[in-house]
């Protein structure tokens, strides 16, 4: 019998998929939950810096803006399964692996960054002129600009794009599973391709899809209720 015929007879009963699911659903969300508390820590002050740094902001210099943005895009530009392979080295660095939770944080956080700043930066630009002309009238500083009028204005934006990201955050979770990062990626390379197990599967693919949409459901819910005068419709209309 050859290994693919062998690999193909291993099914997982259907009442120990859970037992397989819960552990691997609770690692992507370890993962994730790691990866965007680093991207909201470096995402937010970053994408405010590129755009307060670019022409007409707060600290406009063209000769640090120019590199900076040039590192973000091609943090962007790059897909994730060709950046996490590239910086192995740099992985195993700073984690001492190349598998597992730790070495799939790596290579996200780079990822999620790079894709958050330009969010930030992109919903910072729909801040009206007006609204940062009238803070600096009344005395604010560039940082109390910045941190009491920008981001708290262009807020619903950041959490829509923050909802977004979280998504793909998932989406790259599932293709570190490749490099036995664990995870529900890793539990639909291991026993849903290679094993052949469709229950498995199906059973992966279920969870993804239930877990996005939840998701998107509470990230659209915060950006209405962070939109000035949505909660207020919403309410009259029910």
């Amino acid at each position: 019998m050859s290994t693919t015929t062998h690999l193909a007879a291993i099914t997982v009963p259907t009442n120990e998929i859970p037992d397989l699911l819960i552990p691997a659903f609770v690692d992507t969300l370890t993962m994730v939950s790691i990866v965007m508390v680093i991207v909201l820590v470096i995402g937010v002050p970053l994408g405010a810096t590129i755009h307060n740094l670019a022409p007409g902001g707060l600290y406009e210099n063209k000769l640090l803006h120019s590199p900076l943005s040039w590192v973000i895009s091609i943090g962007r530009s790059l897909p994730f399964l060709v950046l996490m392979t590239s910086i192995i080295p740099l992985t195993r660095l700073i984690t001492g692996t190349n598998i597992g939770i730790p070495a799939a944080v790596v290579p996200m956080s780079l990822a999620g960054v790079a894709f958050f700043t330009r969010i930030v930066e992109n919903s910072l630009r729909s801040v009206p002129a007006s609204v940062i002309d009238v803070a600096r009238a009344s005395g604010a500083s560039n940082s109390q600009v910045i941190w009491k009028t920008q981001i708290p204005e262009a807020l619903p934006n950041i959490v829509g794009g923050l909802t977004i990201n979280t998504i793909a955050m998932i989406e790259y979770s599932a293709i570190a599973g490749t490099i036995g990062a664990g995870g529900l990626g890793y539990i639909a390379v291991t026993y849903g391709y290679q094993r052949f197990d469709h229950g498995v599967m199906i059973a992966t693919i279920v969870t993804l899809v239930i877990t996005v949409a939840l998701i998107q459901i509470v990230g659209d819910a915060l950006v209405r209720h962070l939109t000035p005068g949505q909660s207020v419709r919403t309410r009259a209309t029910v």
